[in-house]
Formats: structure tokens, sequence, C-alpha cells
């Protein structure tokens, strides 16, 4: 018996991991754990239960991924959603988003850049910057935290970058999104 492990596109967060679990036991698959963007099975499946397997993840809006390219970008964009949203280690934050990938993945960054910027159609950078935005906006919507406060959580280098950054990508200063509210935000996978 060995085990096989799956790659799934658009799988960002843990209501996801919850309804993959779902279709997993609802086909009668056996798995250990179900990590974000990736389903760790006891043993390898038969093409019946790997397309039984495709078709349940397809109706929630997911994908199972086969090219070993693509899933080396889901994982890309996996680590940047993680470090967008500071959900790294300490040594992870400090690191810059090259050392940070190329640690975490063992490639070459300029491999990482340019397979990610021919497949997505920008540049990791580009890609990065948007998800700490959505972060931004989630943080604003919920009026719990000053803009001070939200750019030291995101370890912005100061209040001024976070707003003009927010502003290039938003087209509205921070203050004018908080009283617009959610309305304006967008889902991780379509970031």
């Amino acid at each position: 018996m060995s085990e096989q492990n799956l790659l799934v596109r658009n799988m960002v967060c843990h209501r996801c991991q919850l309804a993959v679990e779902g279709v997993l036991e609802k086909a009668a698959i056996p798995f250990t754990t179900v990590a974000v963007g990736e389903i760790h099975l006891t043993e390898k499946i038969s093409d019946g239960q790997y397309s039984l397997l495709s078709s349940g993840l397809a109706k929630i809006g997911l994908e199972l991924i086969d090219n070993k390219m693509r899933g080396i970008v889901e994982k890309i964009k996996q680590l940047l959603i993680k470090k967008a949203r500071n959900e790294v280690s300490d040594a992870e934050k400090r690191s810059n988003l090259s050392s940070y990938l190329t640690g975490n993945l063992f490639h070459e960054y300029t491999y990482l850049s340019s397979l990610f910027s021919s497949m997505e159609g920008r540049t990791i950078e580009n890609y990065f910057i948007r998800q700490r935005i959505e972060k931004v906006k989630e943080l604003l919507v919920y009026n719990e935290m000053t803009l001070l406060t939200i750019s030291v959580e995101l370890e912005y280098s100061s209040v001024a970058h976070l707003s003009s950054q927010f502003k290039q990508i938003t087209g509205l200063t921070p203050s004018h999104f908080r009283r617009t509210g959610s309305a304006k935000r967008n889902m991780l996978d379509q970031v």
C-alpha cells in the first residue's frame, strides 16, 4: 500500500479544506490529511475514484492539478497567501519573497518567477501585493484596528506606504474603503 498526494487548485482556506474532506468522505476515498491545496491519501486511487473525486471537487469550484509546473505555481500561491496574511514563522516574516519561496520550494527564484509569470500572466510580487491588500481590506472591514496597527501587523514600512499601495491597487484610500465596506472585497482565489 503506497500513499498518494494530490494537489488541488483554488483551495485557499479552512472552509475549502472542510469541503474537500466532505467530497472525499462522500466518495469513500480514505485520506490521512487535507491541507491547503493538498490531499494526502492513504493509498493510490483508481482511475474511477480519481474521476469521482475530480467531479466532486469541480462542483465546489476546485480542481485537481495534473501538471507538475501547475502544481509548483499553486504551491507558490499558497505560500504567498500565508506570507501576505502573516501566517508564517518569525524567521519567514523577516525573509524577503525570494528567500522565502526558494527555502520552501527548493528551486531557484529566477525559475519560480519566470514559471509563475508565464502561467499566471503577472509577477510573484504583484500577486503578493494583491494578497496583502485583500488582508488589509479584511482588517478594515472588521473596523477593530487602526491603520497604524494594520501597517505594523502586516509589516508595512509605514502607514503612508500601506495607504499608497492600497490606493494604487483599489483606487480608494483606506479610510474611504472602510466606509464603503465589504462590497469591494475579493475571494482569495480570485485575486
